[in-house]
């Protein structure tokens, strides 16, 4: 196994705005008159051929996400994102990192989209379960003092569809199903990896280590992600098993180019936008009254006054790098910052290495992607250079021949009673004429 993954993403931002001192906040007020919806297809585009071209570059997988009401990302709905990657890649796998299921009336939706789109891949999809931060509660109809029942809920009535046979009736606090039957089940077994982002809350570390799922810490410093992954390590511990590398991902936007001074040159002002613009988020939007618990609050908030820790859209450029926020540099740099990362956080994946970040244009994306595939992976991987994913067995057949082999004909065939007939016909041979003729 390879000594670290890289997964590509992008948020998708609309960068085309206001000046920040113009507006309370990228998210929630700031008003959708800002949006070309011109300008906004043409960008989609781009950064779905950005995705795209991350099996090109040998990733080791890409992921997408969920927001809603800002300029900061504009993929309300990850999973339709998610079926275009389906459709042009082939081997990849692909992250829905991930679906607010509190968020959602009726989460088996969830369940049975997820379920297609690893149906569809081959068995290729990560799903990812977030509560949404505070901010998407604004636009939905969910009381944010509600948001960790709802996701508990929510999380558990995916599973079960997934998992046991149907039909079946769910009825809990806050959802009610007459009947959970949903076809199609994924391919995957039991169901596809599970994926849960945060930002060091121990209620989201508890889940975690509980279900022995696999954690993604989203930009922070460097000292905090180490406290949260220290912290899983240990509540995970305490469960009665160690957690392996691969259960904790650090998301840490890098930039790398010929030199140092190049790459400074080039990232800055796309960086910076992502912190001082995209997460320009006051506290009352941030926090809506309820969607912490006080304990987690007080852990929070006492996390950040002992570090001394600025509000993000405060950060300067030279702060995010020193706190490891981004990386960014040339070849070496970058190659031995990484590995010092990884090293001290105890990280096996990193998130958004040699990804699009921010309103960067798509040639400097794909030379990013470029370089960063040439110069950087190579050195966290085995000698084949080879994402893991191609070493290991498909969790479906890749072609006819495959599936014939490994499965042959399906235990009931498709059969039926034609009009006029009692007899029941089998499909596969009912164009036959000493068939469909007697059955006349």
């Amino acid at each position: 196994m390879n000594k670290l993954r890289f997964y590509g993403f992008n948020l998708m931002p609309y960068a085309d705005i206001p000046p920040t001192s113009e507006f309370e906040s990228a998210w929630v007020s700031l008003s959708n008159k800002h949006y070309d919806p011109q300008r906004g297809r043409q960008i989609y585009n781009e950064y779905i051929d950005q995705l795209v071209a991350t099996e090109k570059y040998g990733f080791d997988g890409v992921g997408v996400n969920e927001h809603h009401a800002n300029f900061y990302g504009t993929m309300p709905s990850p999973n339709i994102i998610a079926a275009m990657l389906v459709q042009r890649t082939n081997h990849i796998p692909i992250g829905v990192i991930g679906n607010a299921i509190p968020l959602h009336g009726n989460p088996l939706r969830v369940a049975e989209e997820i379920a297609m789109l690893d149906v569809i891949s081959g068995g290729r999809i990560i799903s990812g379960f977030v509560r949404g931060i505070g901010c998407e509660y604004f636009n939905n109809g969910v009381v944010p003092a509600d948001s960790v029942e709802r996701f508990n809920e929510a999380h558990d009535l995916i599973i079960k569809a997934w998992t046991d046979d149907g039909p079946f009736t769910w009825q809990g606090d806050h959802f009610y199903i007459p009947n959970v039957n949903p076809i199609p089940r994924p391919i995957q077994d039991p169901h596809p990896p599970i994926w849960i982002p945060g930002q060091g809350s121990l209620e989201t570390i508890q889940f975690v280590a509980k279900h022995k799922y696999t954690y993604m810490m989203v930009f922070a410093p460097q000292w905090f992600t180490k406290l949260a992954f220290d912290g899983l390590r240990e509540e995970c511990q305490r469960l009665g098993y160690e957690a392996p590398k691969n259960m904790v991902n650090a998301c840490v936007p890098t930039y790398v180019a010929e030199t140092d001074k190049q790459a400074h040159r080039e990232a800055k002002a796309h960086l910076s936008w992502v912190f001082n613009t995209g997460l320009k988020i006051p506290d009352q939007i941030f926090f809506p009254p309820g969607y912490m618990t006080t304990k987690s609050f007080r852990n929070f908030m006492g996390a950040m006054q002992k570090g001394h820790v600025k509000p993000q859209a405060q950060l300067s450029y030279d702060e995010l790098l020193k706190d490891r926020y981004i990386i960014v540099g040339s070849p070496e740099t970058v190659r031995n910052q990484i590995g010092e990362y990884c090293d001290d956080v105890g990280a096996g994946g990193l998130i958004m290495g040699g990804s699009s970040v921010g309103p960067m244009p798509n040639w400097m994306v794909m030379k990013n992607m470029q370089i960063f595939a040439e110069e950087i992976m190579p050195e966290f991987r085995e000698a084949d250079g080879k994402p893991d994913y191609l070493r290991e067995e498909p969790p479906a057949p890749r072609t006819r021949t495959e599936f014939a082999a490994q499965y042959g004909p399906p235990p009931e065939t498709a059969r039926s009673i034609v009009t006029g007939s009692e007899e029941l016909i089998e499909h596969r041979v009912a164009h036959l004429p000493e068939i469909i003729d007697s059955s006349m």
